[in-house]
């Protein structure tokens, strides 16, 4: 056998296509989260341009040098980032760690100057160098790899004499000022403010402002120096002087940020602002990192945690204890939907968390005074970060941008909440309605296999109906179905009844004329006597004019079939049809009583006037066979509703139970002897009423019979559209 497409298998191929329904819920969520994420971008250009309006046109909050700078040299222009605790003083560099990012190295590229003639030899000297800040005071670190470490000479009062670190300031009034740190050993030191003569190194007196400590390492030394902010207005150099001979105490060359000897040669210093950091301090708050940058993508303040920055807050759900739901939630089916969801992570790296300068294409763009946005991810691929920057403007000038973070964990947590209650509902509907529909096929599966079987049931293995079909009482299709074969098995028991009655019928109609042209020959064999020959042939003949009666009969419907396709089609006066006829069953049947009524004297119909006349004599010689002499034959010819009614009423038995619809089909008859009054020489094969009821189909109209109300006859019906 083949294989069986089941009407269970069918609806449950056609289940599949409620798979569509997490789909276009996903999808739907998708874009909501799209439309989330836009509106947080627009959100956060919002508040990066509240915050640049609150410093706009405030050239105060900005270092009146390096701010201005249209050029940042790297190494020369120092960036001071804020310090998260103070530098302890001790020459180990350890409280340097946490910014050591921004140390930069100096070596035989950074030579400053060249003493004595020294210039083309290598250097043997480097070092790494950075500043910074906490409060008011300015740090700086010098990490010197040196092959020989020469100590200024004790009791000497040149401070040349060994190796050194020359610092340039410009002071508050915009002049040079220039110190040296040149220790005897190592230890605490302190610097000389050295004469306003740039030609020579004299120190004038002591600096006690700048301290720190000088220490001796195995490859060199280590310098930290503290001293106060307000000594310069952003104008730095540093710079160390290499002496290497121990007999003449030479000058070799010196390596630094710039030349500390000329005011126009010093390097600029920028320090976060802390007017800046108080506008922002309140942003903290804000579920948002916010910074500020000069023009040169330094950072000058900031605020906030990018870790807690999540954008939107989403509560988190409080489970019932004890909740047989959550259990279920928790261990079976988030552990699925989280195969496709991502979580937001609790943690994630951020390469920014210690920045101290800033890069990106909307930074770029909003320091060419236009706002953007970017999306980025965390370095580990678990965070989506969205940053907003927008200019700030000085006298039409762009001086720096404000840049807002946030991640979308804060959306991604509300859409995979969205989700999972979407995924709930959808596989509650899916296995509700899968279930639903294996039900619902089950069901049809076995009320068509009842059907089968009770249909099977009433037929045996000779095609023979043996029983009836339980009437289904649902009120649906399959029940309309069960109720039409019941039907269609009633009218076969019936027809298959007729069929069995008819050989009877038939051998009662044959029997009587055979009998007559037999006994007609053989009297003829037994007789010479010409009168009566000739009234046995006449026997004979009548009797074979009757079987030729009863074979016209059996083949009229087919001749009347091939008539009505060839016949012409005309209007005509149906009143006078009828009249005409009614005129000639008066004489043809004058032991009945005939009454016809009508108002019309003309009632046109289209069609032909001999079928109508057929159609009329069959019916009315129904009426006269089921009637007795002396009834009156009721014929009655009205108008309704653009129809022409034709009712032929007469007294006789009622209606056959049943048996009301298929009185008009091909050899259908249910006549008793008793029932017929008439015509009892006359064959009845049952295509009486066919015969009328296929005119009445060619006219378009329609023959229908009833019982009269006092059940004393039946009605015929015909109606003709005029």
């Amino acid at each position: 056998m083949g294989f069986r497409f089941s009407i269970r298998l069918q609806l449950m191929v056609l289940s599949l296509f409620l798979f569509t329904i997490p789909y276009l819920g996903y999808n739907y969520v998708w874009e909501l989260e799209q439309y989330l994420r836009n509106g947080q971008e627009q959100t956060m250009i919002g508040t990066a341009r509240a915050v640049a309006t609150a410093l706009h046109e405030r050239p105060a909050l900005f270092d009146s040098q390096s701010a201005y700078l249209q050029d940042v040299r790297p190494g020369t222009d120092l960036y001071a980032p804020p310090i998260p605790s103070p530098i302890r003083l001790d020459g180990e560099l350890n409280d340097w760690q946490q910014v050591g990012e921004l140390m930069s190295e100096y070596g035989s590229d950074e030579v400053i100057e060249y003493y004595n003639a020294y210039k083309g030899e290598p250097t043997s000297l480097s070092f790494k160098h950075m500043v910074g800040r906490y409060g008011q005071f300015l740090y700086a670190m010098f990490e010197v790899n040196d092959d020989v470490l020469l100590w200024r000479q004790p009791n000497s009062l040149s401070v040349e004499t060994g190796d050194h670190l020359l610092i340039g300031l410009e002071t508050p009034q915009g002049e040079l000022a220039r110190y040296v740190v040149a220790p005897y050993e190592s230890g605490w030191v302190n610097a000389y403010k050295l004469s306003d003569n740039t030609a020579t190194i004299r120190a004038i007196e002591n600096a006690l402002s700048i301290q720190g400590r000088w220490q001796e390492t195995a490859t060199g030394y280590n310098i930290e120096l503290r001293f106060p902010l307000s000594m310069t207005t952003g104008g730095l150099a540093f710079s160390i002087v290499d002496v290497d001979d121990t007999v003449s105490r030479l000058k070799q060359y010196a390596i630094g940020t710039a030349n500390t000897n000329q005011l126009s040669e010093l390097g600029t210093v920028i320090t976060p602002s802390p007017e800046i950091e108080r506008i922002l301090a309140g942003l903290k708050y804000a579920d948002s990192r916010v910074w500020v940058v000069d023009k040169h993508k330094r950072v000058l303040a900031r605020a906030g945690d990018i870790q807690s920055a999540t954008g939107i807050k989403v509560d988190e759900k409080e489970a019932p204890l004890n909740s047989i739901w959550h259990w279920i939630e928790s261990e079976w089916l988030l552990p699925i939907y989280y195969q496709i969801l991502t979580r937001p992570p609790s943690d994630f790296v951020d390469e920014l968390d210690d920045a101290y300068a800033l890069a990106g294409q909307d930074l770029g763009t909003a320091l060419n005074g236009q706002p953007d946005s970017l999306w980025r991810l965390s370095p580990d691929n678990k965070a989506i970060i969205l940053s907003a920057a927008y200019p700030i403007f000085i006298e039409g000038n762009v001086m720096g941008a404000v840049i807002v973070e946030q991640t979308t964990n804060g959306i991604r947590t509300l859409r995979n909440r969205a989700l999972e209650q979407l995924f709930h509902v959808i596989l509650a509907v899916m296995t509700i309605g899968t279930l639903g529909l294996l039900l619902f096929a089950t069901r049809i599966s076995n009320r068509i296999r009842s059907l089968r079987d009770n249909t099977e049931a009433v037929i045996d293995d000779n095609g023979k109906i043996i029983g009836t079909m339980p009437i289904s009482n649902q009120r649906d299709e399959i029940g309309d179905l069960s109720r039409s074969f019941a039907d269609v098995l009633s009218r076969l028991q019936q027809y298959n009844s007729y069929l069995e009655n008819m050989a009877s019928r038939l051998s009662h109609e044959l029997r009587t004329p055979i009998a007559v042209v037999k006994s007609s020959l053989d009297m003829l064999t037994h007789v010479s006597d010409a009168d009566q020959q000739a009234v046995f042939v006449e026997r004979a003949q009548s009797g074979v004019n009757r079987l030729s009666s009863i074979l016209n009969s059996m083949s009229e419907a087919t001749r009347l079939e091939q008539a009505i396709a060839q016949e012409e089609m005309a209007s005509f006066n149906i009143v006078e049809v009828i009249k005409g006829c009614v005129d000639g069953y008066r004489h043809a049947y004058a032991q009945r009583q005939w009454k016809f009524a009508t108002t019309y004297n003309s009632m046109m119909v289209y069609g032909s006037a001999e079928l109508v006349a057929q159609l009329f004599d069959k019916v009315i010689s129904n009426a006269v066979d089921f009637s007795q002499d002396s009834d009156e034959i009721l014929i009655a010819l009205e108008k309704r509703d653009k129809h022409a009614v034709l009712t032929v009423s007469n007294p006789g038995p009622l209606l056959p139970k049943g048996m009301k619809n298929q009185l008009t089909q091909s050899m259908v008859s249910v006549r008793k002897e008793n029932d017929v009054q008439h015509g009892a020489h006359s064959p009845h094969l049952g295509l009486g009423l066919y015969i009328a009821n296929m005119i009445a189909t060619f006219h378009k109209g329609h023959l229908s019979l009833y019982d009269r109300e006092d059940e004393t006859g039946v009605i015929v019906k015909i109606d003709f559209p005029l």
